[in-house]
């Protein structure tokens, strides 16, 4: 382990009580112990996690680049909690002052496409180096494998025991995160110590993650890639729709459309019980622009085969898949092909049905839908409004954002929200 960062030795406990005790060293936790650093300088800011290591979470994200936020971010991209509360904690720290505090710890952003902001080295270990660095310049102290397992309050502190030793302190912050990819440390373990605490929980499924299919279809397509538009539904609910980009897997599905959807699936299979899902396999066209396409073609080239016209509009194994699927020959001349047989083939290309086995579940997904309720917490600090002292920043809210960096700007706003909360509340006492 880097020797830069604290960590207890058999035998080591604390001898002196801590004002803030922050559970948890991911982005949400790393990011509120630099801001109430800051913010408080006198004050003992102590961050406290199981892992041997910090941060695996932010290496793995943005396939090992770490798209640290989006040019844009409003409330209409995420899911969850109350559009108000994510309103007002966005205003709070906005994309631009984001950027800068991240240019001013040595991390240079750069935008793609879709407005992602990764970091110019593309690297995450730029980012995470980068954030632990800051927090061991300000005096956060980091005390690695120790995995807390109660947290106790009284009338005087919270009692904070890890599986190492115990340590009292004025606040806490509960920064644990999800239940997703697990094996980063995410395992769920905060939402007991929350429940432990009076809080309640909206029911937790995965989110951001691929889609299993049944049958074969998918198999044969493994790699092909093209603009969908995705649609749940079931009984009860208004159909949920996302543009996107499509992969087909040997599993099933993923791709920014797949796992956007995704969470809408889960909370629709949660709520509604039976659900469909529907592909619009040329990226949201009706039937009506489709249809005209294909008679553009044929009348352009009538002597072209069906099977090479559908593969002027998407890709060609996909063509012959879904011709394969719907038993239509594509040897057909364009101009010999029917009006019943075209307008059969438009409609199943604008509504493909998608047998949505499952999910793969959290351990591959980025995020946890679900969560502690926002009535739970109050709107200007995301402190408890059951345990007076706990604050609840990150992705242990039931909040969740869509694919593109909007799920570490709610870490980062969360975050500064928490801080400023608790600097606020050291002023007073």
């Amino acid at each position: 382990m880097d020797s830069r960062y604290d960590r207890f030795s058999d035998g080591c406990a604390m001898t002196s009580d801590v004002d803030v005790a922050i559970i948890g060293g991911g982005a949400a936790g790393v990011a509120t112990a630099i801001f109430a650093a800051r913010l408080m300088p006198s004050r003992t800011v102590v961050v406290f996690d199981g892992a041997a290591k910090l941060g695996a979470k932010i290496l793995v994200s943005g396939g090992g680049r770490c798209n640290v936020t989006n040019r844009v971010v409003t409330p209409s991209d995420f899911s969850g909690g109350n559009p108000n509360i994510i309103k007002r904690v966005l205003a709070a720290l906005p994309v631009d002052r984001t950027v800068a505090f991240f240019q001013g710890i040595g991390v240079e952003l750069c935008e793609e496409e879709h407005g992602k902001l990764f970091p110019k080295t593309n690297r995450a270990r730029t980012v995470l180096e980068a954030l632990l660095r800051e927090a061991t310049r300000l005096g956060v102290r980091t005390f690695l494998e120790h995995r807390v397992v109660s947290i106790r309050r009284d009338e005087t502190a919270f009692h904070v025991a890890t599986d190492a030793t115990t340590v009292s302190a004025d606040n806490v912050v509960l920064a644990t995160g999800g239940r997703s990819l697990p094996k980063t440390g995410s395992d769920g373990s905060g939402y007991r110590l929350a429940e432990a605490l009076g809080h309640t929980l909206v029911p937790l499924t995965p989110a951001l993650v691929a889609l299993v299919l049944d049958g074969e279809f998918h198999q044969p397509l493994s790699g092909v890639s093209h603009d969908v538009e995705l649609t749940v539904e079931a009984a009860g609910m208004k159909p949920v729709r996302v543009r996107g980009v499509l992969l087909w897997t040997h599993f099933g599905i993923s791709g920014p459309a797949t796992l956007d959807v995704s969470r809408h699936w889960h909370r629709a299979r949660l709520e509604h019980g039976d659900v469909a899902v529907f592909a619009n396999l040329i990226g949201g066209k009706d039937v009506t622009t489709l249809d005209g396409e294909l008679l553009d073609i044929a009348s352009a080239k009538p002597r072209i085969q069906l099977s090479n016209a559908l593969a002027q509009l998407f890709p060609a194994r996909l063509a012959d898949a879904m011709l394969a699927e719907l038993q239509v020959s594509g040897t057909t001349a364009m101009a010999h092909l029917s009006k019943d047989v075209r307008l059969k083939i438009v409609k199943a290309l604008v509504r493909w049905p998608l047998p949505v086995l499952d999910s793969r579940g959290y351990a591959h997904a980025e995020v946890t839908a679900g969560g502690i309720p926002f009535t739970e917490v109050h709107a200007r600090t995301l402190g408890s409004k059951i345990c007076p002292g706990l604050y609840l920043p990150g992705e242990i809210l039931d909040v969740d954002g869509r694919i593109g960096g909007f799920n570490f700007q709610w870490a980062w706003a969360s975050a500064w929200v928490v801080a400023t909360a608790l600097a606020r509340a050291t002023k007073t006492e």
